[in-house]
């Protein structure tokens, strides 16, 4: 083996937008620890963009509905990799996927870590109702690096740096007050109600303090953006505006986040933005808050009313009536928290 090689290590992340951001901070720490190491990162090619600021680390872009697909697919993926010259691999990930790149690199000898989920202290929070704060699942992936000879410390996780803001037909200027709303969720359990969202963006705006941009994808969101932006000055739909390296450099310059329990708030909490996250059936005890933010920041739905949250890990198991949880979270309770956050920072 070559002495003055560097050692090279593959992330194994493929998924949904949320989870890979979470893998950026933990991956900023390392490279803060381990200069010295190259990371490449295989996950979807559109999320290049989030690992643009890290030194030492790429994307291998995973195309598992195509060239990679299915089993024979992932194998044609390994045989492609070891052409990459990886000596460590870290699944933070751990599904069927991975597990069978898993077996393949065990195969030629490279060793591997993969991350525990903690599926049975989440089932004992969901189901048994332990209700108790678990490990974070940033912390997690820091573990897989550990098991891999590279312990991490995540206070050692560096906010990325603001990016140049994209040129964009906004009537935005540098001294705007910019607060990002991202109202939607993968499941409706996750999503604050929209008639009272729409009291937020209301009060937010006859502020006239803030210049609002509004975050989401696909058709339908973009149409109920849009209402809003109908309705009150200040309001920008930002749905088809930007390609995603332009949304991450206009999210890099935001004052505020205001996101649910989803990918938006792992994005800004990636450059040190103040994110608040409004929790529905879900709960951050799981483990899926934003890193490095505080306590205080996170407004979770009445459990007294409530006492089944969180109903599952992810939102997708909503029990009778459970879909007005979020309805204890009042709009002017919303508000004075952005306000009160954005008085201390300015």
């Amino acid at each position: 083996m070559d002495k003055n090689k560097r050692t090279h290590i593959l992330v194994i992340r493929l998924s949904a937008m949320g989870d890979v951001a979470m893998t950026v901070p933990v991956l900023n720490a390392f490279v803060q620890k381990y200069p010295d190491v190259k990371i490449t990162v295989l996950t979807r090619g559109f999320f290049t963009p989030l690992f643009s600021q890290l030194q030492n680390v790429s994307v291998y872009e995973a195309d598992v509905k195509g060239r990679h697909k299915g089993v024979f697919g992932l194998w044609k993926l390994y045989q492609e990799l070891k052409y990459e010259r990886i000596d460590k691999v870290a699944d933070v990930h751990n599904v069927l996927r991975s597990n069978i790149l898993k077996k393949y690199f065990r195969f030629g000898k490279i060793p591997v870590a993969q991350i525990d989920k903690g599926r049975k202290d989440k089932k004992a929070l969901t189901s048994k109702k332990i209700f108790r704060q678990l490990k974070t699942t940033h912390q997690r992936y820091a573990d897989v690096f550990g098991q891999l000879g590279y312990p991490i410390e995540l206070r050692e996780a560096i906010p990325l740096k603001k990016e140049k803001m994209p040129s964009v037909d906004l009537p935005i200027k540098d001294a705007d007050l910019l607060i990002g709303i991202a109202p939607f969720a993968a499941f409706k359990g996750k999503m604050y109600p929209f008639h009272l969202m729409e009291k937020v963006v209301q009060k937010l705006s006859e502020s006239g303090r803030y210049k609002i941009l509004l975050f989401g994808g696909g058709e339908n969101e973009k149409q109920k953006l849009q209402s809003l932006v109908d309705q009150f000055p200040n309001c920008y739909n930002m749905i088809g505006k930007l390609r995603f390296a332009e949304e991450l450099s206009i999210i890099s310059n935001l004052k505020l986040m205001l996101s649910m329990d989803s990918g938006n708030g792992h994005l800004a909490a990636m450059y040190g933005i103040p994110v608040v996250n409004l929790w529905g059936v879900t709960h951050p005890f799981a483990g899926f808050a934003p890193l490095g933010q505080p306590a205080d920041y996170v407004i979770t739905s009445d459990r007294n009313q409530f006492p089944m949250i969180p109903t599952s890990i992810y939102g997708n198991k909503m029990p009778e009536g459970y879909e007005r949880a979020m309805e204890t979270i009042q709009p002017e309770i919303v508000v004075a928290k952005i306000n009160d956050i954005l008085q201390k920072i300015n």
